[in-house]
C-alpha cells in the first residue's frame, strides 16, 4: 500500500526506476475507465440540464481539477467576508469529506473559527444541506465548497482554482495523475484563479495562462498569492511572524499539497529544522503527538508549526512545552480582483426581492 507521500512521488516522477515505472504503467491503465466514466458523467449533465436543481438563491461554487489543495479555504474566506460586508446572509455547503460521523470536517471547523457569524452545513446530499441552510437559517447566498465536479446543484457562477506549483495534474486523470477530471472540463467555468502564482516565474504563469484560455476562452482570468498572516495558537492568541526568524522551528502538516506550506516557512524561517508529512485530513492520535514531541525535544526546536487546518483538530498551545501555532494564511490577489468582483455584484440581484440584505455594504 502506497503511502501519499509516495504516491505523489511517483506520479509526479520525482521516483525513478523500474519499480516506480511499473507502477506509472497500472496507473495508466486504471486512469481510462476513470477517465472514461467522468466523460460521459459530463456529457450527461451537459445534455440534460433537468439533472440540475435550482436551490432558489444565488450559488457559486469553488472548485478545482486537481486532488490535493489548491487553496480554496483561503478563497472561501475571502468571498464570505465580501458578502458578509454586502450584508447578505451566507451559508457555505460541502460534502463533509474526511468528517467522523456526526462531526464538521477539518476544513468546516476552521472556517468556523475564521468566519463564526457564516453557517457551514456539511452533507454529502449538497441539495438537503443547501435547502436546511435557506429554509432553516434564512440564507440569502450559497458558496458550494469543493464542488466543481459537483453538478446536481446548478451554479451561478463557477470558480476553479488552479494552483501554478501544479497547474496540470501531470497531464492524466486519477491515478495516473492528479486530475479529477479531463483537462477540458475546466470549459465550464466563468472564472479562472491562479493560486500559489507568486511561486513561479513570470514566464510560466504567462504559459500556464495560455494553456487555460486556451480551454475556457470566456473565462475571466485573476492571479492569487496565499500570503502568511501571523502565528495563532489554539486559545486564538496571535504572534507576529517574525517569531519565525529568530527560532529553531520544527513544522507538520496534514494537507493536500505540503509543496505550497513548506514554500511559505522556507521565505520566513530563519532555521527549519523538520517538516513531517502527514495524509490529507489526517487524524492526529496520541502516538503521533508524541513522535512531534519527542521529535522537537530531540532538534532542540523552540516553536511548533503547523497548518490552521491541522490545529483545529489538535487543540492543544504547545507539545512538551514547546510552543504550537499555526501558519494563518490569506488571500492577496496580484491580478483581476476587480474582474471578478464585477462577476459577483450582478449576483446580489438575483437574491429573492423578499429577502431584505442585514445592512449597507460600501
Amino acid at each position: 500500500m502506497l503511502s501519499p507521500a509516495e504516491y505523489r512521488a511517483i506520479v509526479t516522477k520525482q521516483r525513478t526506476g523500474v519499480r516506480a515505472l511499473l507502477w506509472r504503467s497500472l496507473f495508466r491503465v486504471a486512469s481510462w475507465p476513470y477517465g472514461l466514466v467522468m466523460r460521459l458523467r459530463n456529457r450527461g449533465y451537459d445534455r440534460n440540464p433537468a439533472k440540475t436543481t435550482r436551490v432558489g438563491v444565488p450559488v457559486v461554487s469553488i472548485g478545482n481539477l486537481t486532488l490535493g489543495g489548491t487553496g480554496k479555504t483561503p478563497l472561501v474566506e475571502w468571498l464570505c467576508r465580501w458578502l458578509r460586508e454586502q450584508g447578505v446572509r451566507v451559508a457555505i455547503v460541502s460534502r463533509g469529506y474526511g468528517a467522523e460521523d456526526g462531526a464538521s470536517n477539518d476544513e468546516a471547523r476552521e472556517l468556523e473559527e475564521k468566519l463564526p457569524d457564516v453557517p457551514h452545513v456539511q452533507n454529502p446530499n449538497r441539495i438537503a444541506a443547501a435547502t436546511l441552510a435557506i429554509e432553516e437559517l434564512a440564507t440569502q447566498f450559497i458558496v458550494l465548497d469543493d464542488a466543481f465536479q459537483h453538478r446536481r446543484i446548478a451554479r451561478d457562477l463557477d470558480i476553479v482554482l488552479i494552483d501554478a506549483t501544479e497547474p496540470f495534474g501531470q497531464g492524466y486523470v486519477f491515478p495516473r495523475g492528479t486530475l479529477r477530471e479531463p483537462l477540458a472540463g475546466v470549459a465550464r467555468a466563468q472564472a479562472l484563479i491562479l493560486t500559489r502564482a507568486d511561486q513561479v516565474s513570470e514566464a510560466e504563469r504567462a504559459a500556464i495562462r495560455v494553456r487555460y484560455q486556451q480551454l475556457a476562452p470566456m473565462a475571466l482570468w485573476a492571479e492569487a498569492a496565499h500570503e502568511p498572516v501571523s502565528l495563532r495558537d489554539a486559545d486564538g492568541v496571535e504572534v507576529p511572524l517574525t517569531l519565525l526568524r529568530t527560532s529553531r522551528v520544527a513544522a507538520f502538516c496534514g494537507i493536500g499539497n505540503p509543496a505550497g506550506f513548506r514554500h511559505s516557512l522556507d521565505e520566513l524561517c530563519g532555521e527549519l529544522i523538520e517538516l513531517r508529512e502527514f495524509p490529507d485530513h489526517h487524524h492526529f492520535s496520541r502516538e503521533d503527538l508524541e513522535q512531534l514531541e519527542a521529535k522537537a525535544k530531540e532538534e532542540r526546536a523552540e516553536l511548533l508549526i503547523c497548518t490552521h487546518k491541522d490545529l483545529v483538530k489538535i487543540g492543544v498551545t504547545s507539545l512538551g512545552g514547546v510552543p504550537l501555532y499555526a501558519l494563518r494564511i490569506g488571500l492577496k490577489f496580484l491580478a483581476g480582483e476587480e474582474k471578478l468582483l464585477a462577476k459577483l455584484r450582478p449576483l446580489l440581484e438575483l437574491i429573492p426581492p423578499d429577502a431584505e440584505l442585514e445592512f449597507a455594504g460600501p
